[in-house]
């Protein structure tokens, strides 16, 4: 009796489980978001859209997976990403985009 509980409960799990990724996969960006292209992270720079550019202090990279990327790891590839800008104009947050994100508009801005 116990082996059966133990099984539907594994399987009861591995269904939960299956289902993580596709909501994983819906992230909401706030209203300010900008659009663009970041490569060559070397720490605090990094380069958008051709600019060099500095990540803010406390700044965080969100990967594919809204997961947490260190800078050092993203070194020598570019990424199409939507980030944020502090108040002093350093980027404090940034979301490198699956392709489908990519492929996405952007939400549209209201006018202040």
């Amino acid at each position: 009796m116990g082996a059966k509980r133990i099984l539907s409960t594994l399987a009861i799990g591995a269904l939960l489980a299956a289902g993580l990724p596709a909501h994983a996969l819906e992230r909401l960006f706030p209203p300010n978001i900008k659009r663009g292209t970041m490569s060559n992270v070397d720490f605090p720079s990094v380069s958008v859209n051709g600019s060099q550019r500095k990540l803010a202090p406390g700044a965080w990279i969100r990967n594919e997976n809204n997961m947490i990327d260190m800078p050092v790891t993203l070194r020598g590839r570019e990424f199409t990403v939507n980030y944020t800008e502090n108040p002093q104009g350093d980027i404090d947050r940034v979301w490198i985009l699956t392709p489908a994100e990519a492929s996405a508009p952007l939400p549209k801005q209201s006018q202040q």
